[in-house]
């Protein structure tokens, strides 16, 4: 008998349009990635059937049922975490209850990741020491490295704001030298990413390229690393293991 596992896809933002056409939404682009995590797994979940749903909680502020889902993920955005605008706290409201009543296990990538760390209580803002871009290396904590089965991964960076604390009862997997809370972990309730393991060089690309956000070394710096290879493949399977266990 097979397993079905419902989760929603919380869209904080739509992709820049070159990515929207190849890519489509981030609903879309993680249920590729989890599907592939998924068959990665081989028969160990082979009887697991993944069903992702979207929902634009920016634009539209369309919501799911929290009953009838059995887990959420936050996308990134270029929106802001520690914002009141009435989108980021009404989103803010819908995560607080999928974490403290309804219990769903939730994962956060970049905003999402940042959002998570404020429902907790963390101090989330822009970054001292500013940008971090394109592929970089993660050094995981001693949990980090238990969890993932890596000293340190790599995966694609596109954000100034950042965590300034680990919230209570989270343990942080990892660090950078320019952001000490890479990722948050809680078994079987939170896991957070602030880099974006759904990204690969023509996302990242896309997204230096927007008018006036960088200055061209920034940009340069960048495009030297944008095409390394990043550990996103790998944990996309961490992810479905985190969301089934």
């Amino acid at each position: 008998m097979s397993q079905s596992f419902r989760l929603a896809v919380l869209e904080a933002q739509t992709p820049l349009p070159n990515t929207l056409a190849a890519r489509g939404s981030y609903g879309d682009i993680f249920r590729a990635l989890l599907t592939d995590g998924l068959r990665n797994l081989g028969d160990k979940l082979a009887s697991v059937d993944l069903q992702v749903s979207k929902w634009d909680v920016h634009d539209a502020q369309t919501y799911p049922d929290i009953d009838e889902v059995d887990g959420i993920l936050i996308s990134g955005s270029t929106h802001n975490a520690y914002d009141n605008d009435p989108e980021i706290l009404r989103l803010l409201d819908f995560v607080r209850d999928a974490y403290h009543t309804a219990r769903k296990p939730i994962i956060g990538i970049c905003f999402g990741h940042q959002l998570v760390g404020r429902m907790l209580g963390a101090k989330v803002g822009v970054n001292p020491r500013g940008w971090e871009l394109s592929v970089q290396t993660i050094h995981l904590s001693d949990r980090g490295r238990d969890l993932i089965g890596l000293p340190s991964i790599d995966i694609h960076q596109f954000h100034r704001d950042i965590v300034f604390d680990v919230p209570d009862g989270l343990l942080n997997l990892g660090s950078s030298p320019v952001c000490e809370n890479q990722a948050f972990y809680q078994p079987g309730r939170i896991l957070t990413f602030q880099g974006h393991p759904e990204f690969d060089a023509s996302v990242t690309t896309e997204l230096l390229g927007i008018p006036d956000l960088l200055d061209e070394k920034q940009i340069e710096r960048a495009l030297e690393t944008v095409d390394r290879q990043h550990s996103g493949a790998y944990l996309a399977v961490k992810m479905i293991e985190f969301l089934l266990s």
